[in-house]
């Protein structure tokens, strides 16, 4: 058996010896009145190669849920005023969490069922709208612009997420189309274009199609050189993917990790992802159940290291806080953060 993998059985002895469980996401107490003893039992390491990364003094705190929340997703970290922006897709909202007394409100509605939001180099919100199929960025004062809604003479499917190039600030999205699948997220109708990954040009706002080489694209992020662009795959591929990046265009594409995990019978999905400063990605998983939902990480050569197991289906990630080493996790009905000793590599 490889060191970086380890079999259900070996991680059900491990997990014992420390005294948790498979289960232990679901049974914590998640209203903070019976603290959780250190080190947190649900942050666990796979390989040696995680232990660095994590913190043996900080709690998985479940920063918000509401019942009337029905999917939340796209989280983003705007640096400047301290707060993160995350999408309820179902409910046509944006919500916004406040770092400083941790309060929680509607940010913006309706949203166009947005899904993912980034900010650019520019301190501008961009998000990617279900309901109108196109991307948008929020102007200083409040206007839209709209950046994509059509590729090839034909509406776009339902853009998914979005990340900002940090040499060029071109805008590169993915394009798999759940918002028009059902009415429930957006505006049910057909597919008009292959499933694909986009790029919109700084200056001209030119969209160019990418590679369609892909099932479902979904989450996305750029490697901290730029070097490689790594996407997440929720249709028939369950895994992630990568590219290298030659300029404005994309070559070499192959999996850089399968979803699979030994002991589970189902695959499952990694949603929204995100690099660290080291080149590990950190891959919101779920679709499983208990001992799988949450996030899961990998080193750079795709070996899984890490799981940062929760007791909801992840939906997204995204590094934050005044040192980039919080972990915030959108997760069906709920926000999370935990801290990390690893830092993000780009702005959000």
């Amino acid at each position: 058996m490889n060191k970086t993998q380890i079999d259900r059985r070996s991680f059900l002895a491990t997990t014992a010896v420390f005294g948790t469980s498979l289960a232990t996401a679901s049974a914590r107490d998640w209203t903070g009145k019976n603290p959780t003893r250190y080190p947190d039992p649900d942050i666990i390491s796979l390989d040696p190669r995680f232990d660095k990364y994590k913190l043996g003094n900080t709690p998985i705190r479940r920063l918000y849920t509401n019942p009337n929340t029905l999917w939340t997703e796209g989280c983003a970290w705007n640096g400047v005023g301290r707060y993160l922006v995350f999408s309820d897709i179902p409910n046509d909202l944006q919500m916004r969490w406040v770092e400083d007394d941790n309060r929680v409100s509607v940010f913006r509605k309706p949203s166009g069922n947005s899904n993912g939001n980034t900010f650019d180099y520019q301190g501008r919100q961009i998000s990617c709208q279900h309901g109108h199929r196109r991307v948008v960025r929020y102007e200083y004062d409040g206007t839209e612009t709209v950046l994509a809604a059509t590729f090839d003479g034909k509406p776009l499917n339902a853009p998914n997420d979005a990340v900002v190039h940090r040499g060029d600030n071109s805008i590169w999205f993915t394009d798999p189309g759940y918002g028009s699948m059902w009415n429930y997220e957006g505006n049910k109708g057909p597919l008009h274009l292959k499933e694909a990954i986009y790029r919109i040009d700084a200056k001209s706002r030119k969209i160019t199609k990418l590679t369609d080489d892909i099932f479902k694209p979904n989450g996305l992020c750029f490697s901290p050189d730029l070097d490689k662009l790594y996407v997440s795959d929720t249709g028939d591929g369950k895994n992630i993917k990568v590219w290298d990046v030659d300029g404005e265009k994309l070559k070499n594409g192959k999996e850089f990790a399968s979803m699979k995990l030994d002991g589970f019978d189902n695959p499952g999905n990694a949603d929204g992802i995100r690099v660290d400063v080291d080149g590990n990605i950190w891959a919101s998983a779920g679709w499983v159940g208990a001992g799988y939902d949450g996030v899961h990480v990998f080193a750079p050569n795709g070996d899984r290291i890490g799981q940062i197991l929760l007791p909801e289906i992840c939906s997204n990630v995204c590094f934050g806080g005044r040192k980039r080493n919080r972990l915030f996790m959108t997760a069906s009905q709920s926000l999370y953060a935990v801290y990390t000793d690893a830092i993000g590599a780009h702005m959000t």
